[in-house]
C-alpha cells in the first residue's frame, strides 16, 4: 500500500488522470474535483481562502464550503505547522493519495478474480491483449454475460477464422436475443441450426470476414 501511495505523490502526468478516472468513486463533485487538481498543482501548501477564490474565480463562501466538505470527506487535512516560526495552517493531501490507492488496489484485486478468462483470451489469440480488450471483456461481464458463454464465443469466433473483438461481441449479441446463456444452449443451437439449415436465416447479416478493424 506505501508503494502505491508513493507513486501516486509523484506528481508525473500519470496522476491527473487516475484522478479523473476515480474521481466519482471516492465521491468527489465536479466542483471539488477542480478544488483538488488545483490543490495538487500548487506548491505553497498554505490555506489561503481568497487566493483560492481569485485563482478559480469562486467566491469565498464557495472555497470554504467545498474545503469543508473535503474535509467532512476525509479527502483532505487542515493542518497547523510552524514555517520560519510562523504557525501556519496548511492542506495535506495524504488522505486523497491513500482512498485514491485503496481504489486501486480494490480494482486489481478484481481484475484477478477474472484473471484466468484473459488468459484464456490471450492462449486463443495467440497474443496479449490491448487495454481496451480488457475493457470490452468487463463490459461483456458487467451486463451479466457468464464467462462460460464468453470463452463459447471466443472459440465460435476462433473457430470461424476470425479474432475480432466485434465479431465476438455480435455472436454474444445474438445468443442474448435468443436466451442462448450456457455451453450447452450454445450446443443445442447449433444441432437446430443443421437441422432446420434450408429454413434458418444466417446469424449475421454483416460481412465481419472483410472487417480488418480491431477493436
Amino acid at each position: 500500500m506505501e508503494q502505491v501511495i508513493d507513486i501516486l505523490k509523484m506528481r508525473d502526468v500519470s496522476f491527473p488522470r487516475l484522478l479523473l478516472l476515480n474521481y466519482k468513486k471516492i465521491n468527489l463533485t465536479d466542483q471539488e474535483l477542480i478544488v483538488i487538481i488545483y490543490l495538487i498543482n500548487n506548491t505553497n501548501p498554505t490555506y489561503n481562502p481568497k487566493q483560492i477564490s481569485q485563482d478559480l474565480d469562486l467566491k469565498i463562501s464557495e472555497v470554504l464550503e467545498i474545503i469543508n466538505n473535503l474535509t467532512e470527506k476525509a479527502l483532505i487535512s487542515l493542518n497547523i505547522v510552524k514555517i520560519n516560526n510562523i504557525r501556519s495552517e496548511v492542506i495535506n493531501l495524504d488522505l486523497l493519495y491513500e482512498k485514491l490507492s485503496f481504489s486501486i488496489v480494490n480494482e486489481n484485486k478484481d481484475t484477478k478474480k477474472n484473471s484466468n478468462l484473459f488468459e484464456i483470451f490471450e492462449k486463443e489469440l495467440g497474443r496479449g491483449l490491448t487495454p481496451m480488450e480488457f475493457e470490452i471483456i468487463n463490459g461483456w461481464l458487467d451486463i451479466d454475460y457468464s464467462e462460460e458463454i464468453i470463452i463459447c464465443a471466443l472459440k465460435e469466433a476462433i473457430y470461424n477464422g476470425i479474432s475480432n473483438f466485434r465479431y465476438i461481441d455480435r455472436i454474444l449479441f445474438e445468443w442474448h436475443k435468443k436466451k442462448i446463456k450456457t455451453k450447452e444452449d450454445v450446443e443445442k443451437n447449433k444441432k437446430n441450426f443443421q437441422k432446420n439449415k434450408s429454413s434458418n436465416v444466417e446469424l449475421f447479416d454483416y460481412d465481419w470476414l472483410n472487417d480488418k478493424s480491431d477493436c
